[in-house]
């Protein structure tokens, strides 16, 4: 990867809806220069796939905590966690911690809820996020 191809990595995952011709004037490309860049990045898995940032409020998912486990049954706890509709994330962790579970739910009741049930597969320690800056990788 050179600097145009790290330039259009970092336009797309600022917005990956944006315009060939757009990139193109940023990075002093032709449009179809670009395409070709971003289908051979897109080839190379460099750029595995695109999403849309979902606003959480709007799905009235206002409570966000980072919870960490001391798993004490690991694939279980992942299981769990993998159709539990409230994480957003979660990671395999070596270290004092086993899981780092993101959780987004609608309320301090469901929170608790979760927490309930996640209790048979370790220790739990939660941290409510009280804000967030994203910052993208490139």
């Amino acid at each position: 990867m050179d600097q145009i191809d790290y330039e259009i990595v970092k336009m797309l995952q600022k917005n990956a809806k944006t315009p060939m011709k757009e990139i193109s004037s940023c990075v002093h490309l032709s449009a179809p220069a670009v395409a070709e860049r971003v289908k051979r990045l897109e080839e190379r898995q460099v750029i595995k796939g695109y999403q849309a940032k979902i606003n959480l409020n709007k799905l009235e998912r206002s409570i966000m905590a980072i919870i960490l486990f001391k798993s004490t049954d690991c694939k279980k706890l992942a299981h769990f966690c993998h159709t539990h509709p409230d994480v957003i994330e979660c990671y395999r962790v070596a270290g004092e911690i086993s899981y780092i579970v993101k959780v987004a739910t609608k309320s301090v009741e469901t929170l608790e809820e979760f927490i309930d049930q996640s209790m048979p597969f370790g220790t739990p320690s939660t941290n409510i996020v009280l804000s967030a800056h994203e910052k993208d990788f490139v």
